[in-house]
């Protein structure tokens, strides 16, 4: 897997807010937010995954 830079500019106290839960986890505020993002994106697929699935079986409401 190939891995590509994504700069972000947030004001302190969003990175404070972010720097408190990644501490909390005992993670860096970098790994955190990938980890987010991961994750949200994988809620999306996987709701996406669930629609196309009730469609085809006729349950879409």
């Amino acid at each position: 897997m190939t891995s590509t830079v994504l700069s972000l500019r947030v004001d302190s106290e969003l990175f404070e807010r972010l720097n408190q839960h990644a501490a909390r986890r005992q993670m860096s505020v970098q790994d955190y937010v990938v980890q987010t993002l991961a994750r949200e994106d994988f809620d999306e697929r996987f709701k996406t995954a669930v629609e196309e699935t009730e469609r085809f079986h006729g349950r879409a409401g």
